[in-house]
């Protein structure tokens, strides 16, 4: 990780901002905060009058710190939402712990569910092809923010790559604790996170009961316990799933019987290029990638990932995840807007401001109400709700070891 000094970080957030035609009219950022939180874990608060803007950045030396990447849910549910202050207080660890956390995917306001794929250590807890948001246009896939078992940071279009597998053959999962919509057919796994399944009438239904039978590295171990039930609104059993396939596909999963093995592969792939990933660490969404390869591609966030210009285009609170060139450091940071100290940024300010601190690669997060960074336990962006810190679905945190 680069140490960098105060009037370093000045004279190059400056340049980036010159770089954006933005001219600061007094002489320039500088940064009233710097210091060491934790062995390779830094922290950065900027403050310049050109915008003004307020920033804070985390930079996390992966080689160095003693430490986790952890994805949390609000209350460690599929659905609801929690300040991340809240989540940061239950960890097991305890605040103090907790060397860093960000808000971290859209979501519903009104259920709390994640937008995007979520695998919290290794499990999916949801899993689909194309984002569940009704603001996602022609079903492109947006990219992710992932960890693989090596601890490596990566940056994609992430899908979820499911089979089953049964002594008659196999067939494709296209969707984990997510009924997607639309289509002929689908077929999705239910875990115990998503509690009771949802009800088709507009296809044909086979749910299946299955009872946990154990592991193999990706792939999970099921029996089936009952015959299929022809509807939907089943409880999902504590200690297993139920298998669903709606349409045509739901006659080979009718003729699984009580007894029958059934052996379900879960992966990532990547939607711009053939082959996949093992089932990741840690999967987390935003939207949109902002840098990718040290350029600047927010400008054509509207064609690659089709944001809209409302949140892309205009100065907003911002949040973001990124990475270094060599992928050792891990980036958090944050602009306050919406206020007289900040008025928040543009995603391609946002991606001047990142290129400027050494990130290499760069995915939003969800932004206005919903930034926020915690420190220690504490709070060190400025919430732009009046009424402070929003409930958000999930969180990206850095743990002390």
């Amino acid at each position: 990780m680069r140490h960098i000094a105060s009037a370093a970080v000045a004279l190059i957030l400056v340049g980036a901002l010159h770089a954006q035609g933005t001219t600061p009219q007094a002489s320039g950022a500088r940064a009233v905060a710097d210091s060491v939180v934790a062995p390779g874990v830094r922290w950065r608060r900027i403050v310049d009058p050109a915008g003004p803007w307020i920033v804070n950045v985390m930079s996390v030396d992966i080689r160095r710190c003693n430490c986790d990447l952890r994805h949390v849910r609000a209350r460690d549910s599929l659905r609801g939402r929690e300040t991340m202050s809240s989540m940061v207080a239950r960890q097991p660890e305890g605040a103090a712990r907790v060397l860093a956390a960000i808000n971290a995917d859209f979501f519903n306001l009104q259920t709390g569910e994640a937008e995007n794929n979520q695998v919290i250590g290794g499990e999916w807890w949801k899993g689909l092809r194309s984002p569940d948001s009704q603001f996602s246009a022609f079903g492109i896939v947006r990219t992710q923010f992932a960890v693989d078992s090596r601890g490596r940071p990566m940056l994609d279009p992430f899908m979820l790559d499911g089979s089953a597998f049964h002594k008659g053959g196999a067939f494709p999962v296209h969707a984990v604790n997510y009924r997607a919509r639309g289509g002929s057919e689908t077929v999705t796994l239910y875990t115990s996170r998503f509690g009771t399944t949802p009800r088709d009438t507009a296809r044909n239904v086979a749910e299946v009961p299955l009872g946990d039978a154990g592991r193999r590295g990706d792939t999970a171990l099921y029996v089936v316990t009952a015959a299929a039930f022809r509807s939907g609104s089943n409880v999902v059993p504590a200690n297993g799933a139920i298998l669903g396939a709606y349409g045509p596909r739901s006659a080979v999963v009718a003729g699984l019987a009580p007894g029958d093995t059934v052996r379900v592969l879960l992966r990532a792939t990547v939607a711009s290029r053939p082959g996949w990933y093992a089932a990741p660490q840690l999967l987390i969404g935003g939207w949109p990638r902002i840098l990718r390869g040290g350029a600047n591609v927010a400008a054509r966030a509207p064609w690659d990932e089709g944001t809209i210009s409302s949140n892309a285009e205009a100065r907003h609170p911002r949040s973001v995840v990124g990475f270094s060139r060599d992928s050792s450091t891990i980036y958090l940071a944050t602009v306050d807007g919406r206020q007289a100290t900040s008025v928040g940024m543009t995603l391609v300010e946002l991606a001047e401001l990142l290129k400027a601190q050494g990130v290499w690669d760069a995915l939003n997060f969800d932004g206005g109400g919903s930034t926020a960074l915690n420190l220690r336990g504490r709070t060190v962006s400025s919430p732009s709700d009046p009424t402070g810190e929003r409930p958000v679905a999930n969180a990206l945190l850095v743990v002390a070891r």
